[in-house]
């Protein structure tokens, strides 16, 4: 899993590569308007825009992706791993899944040469900051990936008023993703995990509450009641509760080996079980199941994976990309029984509905998830297989806004209302609604985009195409270098790539253009 890095961390780095810059470069030496160089111990990234050079830290601080092999839009550069955004001129990252900034230096041009000399102090950001008629005490619902995207923002905005966060989850806001990838296969540890250190919250006057269970909401007196505890007033409120697994109905679901992963204490719980499993069951072929299933096999556990449909991810990905994954998985040892469900679990005996039987020492489920919506419900907010929200991501109750992946939006790109379950977009929208929540009037815009890493194979996606009639692929599946256009009536719908990065920014940039790539 060659790209996946925990949030916002640094791993140990080989020399820094390419021309000590404060001895200065030529022009010539540019490729395509960047130069990769070095200032000390610290890898630098040049980027010619129009008439100006900036000279920027060379790696995303996402998962630590090549600056150098992404997009220049403007006055910012797109990572080409996870399409995080940084500002050219300040260092800040634009867009998530990136929180930090990177670093800056000064440039100057001498001769004809460029140089870079110190370090600058970090430039403060360009957008939009909280004014004084800012509400007195905003309270997020949720400690998942928009509800942490959102309290960074705030205080990033310079929001002085009081955040409170309150998280049923038991641990504090940890990188999601990473639970089904790296840490699972057990090549991360555990202080990757974490979206901020414990005492960021303290430090940015967050007052997060953990395991705190939100029973209703009063939109008319703007308060939330908590189970065990006194009512909390708000004046105004960002609902991010995310999404649940969807269990398993079958007898033997509820045996203390069968598990479903969303948290890190589920997480935590898989890999306790693995320790001692030679076989694992993972029921369903979803993104998550399947990423599940790569990192057992990193621990050399035997997996068998059971799903009904006939090819893994068709849905969403069609039949070659699907074909693709499983045969990647099986090169892999993962053994699949498609066509097929769990309909009891006998101890360790998993009965198909074929009548076949698989012993199995741990069970993970992945069979999907469904969005929280009981909170929004219980509120009275308008609904429709989520939570409806206009354009600034306000739901029908005034000074209510949802995020992340219970949000319905309209999105500019289809023209239709959507929901979502990615991270990106998640943390996407908490940063917007930060905005909106602070009276800045900002739209959301953003075209979705998620990401799957099986083994050494990423997978990147952008747009959103529920249907389609037509999959123009271009290059070699299987030779994993390939492209591939979902099209309804002659449109591009979503473009999903195998190591084609760049391409991939571009459909991206199209998209937010209100272009078909």
């Amino acid at each position: 899993m060659a790209q996946e890095q925990s949030q916002d961390q640094s791993q140990e780095q080989a020399p820094p590569r390419g021309p000590d810059l404060t001895e200065g470069v030529a022009f010539a030496d540019f490729v395509d308007g960047k130069l990769v160089g070095h200032v000390g111990g610290d890898e630098v990234l040049l980027i010619r825009s129009g008439a100006e050079v900036f000279a920027i830290g060379a790696h995303c601080t996402h998962y630590h992706g090549p600056l150098a092999d992404g997009l220049v839009v403007g006055d910012s550069v797109r990572c080409p791993w996870h399409h995080a955004c940084f500002d050219l001129r300040t260092g800040e990252a634009l867009r998530a899944p990136a929180l930090s900034p990177v670093a800056c230096w000064h440039v100057a041009e001498r001769d004809g040469r460029i140089f870079v000399t110190e370090k600058r102090e970090q430039p403060k950001p360009r957008g939009k900051s909280a004014t004084a008629q800012a509400p007195k005490q905003i309270v997020i619902v949720g400690g998942g990936a928009a509800g942490f995207a959102a309290a960074e923002m705030l205080r990033r905005r310079e929001y002085r008023g009081s955040i409170v966060m309150l998280s049923a989850d038991s641990a504090p806001p940890v990188d999601r993703p990473n639970l089904s990838k790296d840490y699972l296969a057990g090549s991360a540890p555990e202080d990757w995990l974490p979206l901020r250190p414990d005492d960021f919250y303290a430090d940015n006057g967050i007052e997060l509450r953990l395991g705190c269970d939100v029973v209703g909401i009063d939109c008319a007196q703007r308060e939330l009641r908590v189970a065990g505890s006194v009512s909390i007033a708000y004046d105004r409120l960002l609902l991010a509760t995310g999404a649940e697994p969807v269990r398993l109905s079958v007898p033997g679901a509820d045996q203390a080996h069968v598990h479903t992963l969303r948290s890190l204490a589920d997480c935590r719980a898989i890999i306790e079980a693995a320790k001692g499993a030679r076989r694992a069951l993972v029921i369903g072929a979803s993104f998550i199941g399947l990423e599940v299933a790569a990192s057992l096999r990193a621990r050399d556990i035997e997996v068998h994976v059971v799903a009904p449909e006939p090819r893994p991810m068709e849905r969403v990905l069609g039949g070659a990309l699907g074909d693709f994954i499983r045969g990647l998985h099986e090169q892999h040892g993962v053994v699949f029984h498609l066509g097929e469900t769990v309909t009891a679990l006998d101890g360790r005996r998993a009965v198909l509905k074929s009548g076949a039987v698989l012993e199995a020492d741990l069970v993970v489920v992945g069979i999907g998830v469904r969005p929280r919506l009981a909170l929004a419900e219980q509120a009275g907010l308008k609904i429709d297989r989520g939570v409806l929200v206009d354009a600034y991501l306000q739901t029908s109750a005034p000074g209510v806004y949802a995020a992340g992946d219970i949000a319905r939006w309209p999105d500019p790109y289809s023209a239709n209302a959507i929901r979502v379950e990615h991270w990106v977009v998640a943390e996407r929208q908490g940063q917007i609604a930060a905005a909106n929540m602070l009276g800045l009037a900002e739209r959301f815009e953003a075209v979705p985009f998620f990401w799957s890493q099986h083994y050494d194979v990423p997978i990147n996606y952008v747009g959103h195409a529920e249907q389609w009639d037509e999959i123009a692929a271009e290059g070699d599946i299987g030779g994993k270098d390939c492209l591939l256009r979902y099209k309804r009536g002659g449109r591009v719908l979503a473009v999903a790539s195998i190591f084609r990065d760049l391409e991939s920014l571009k459909a991206e940039l199209a998209m937010e253009q209100g272009t078909s790539p």
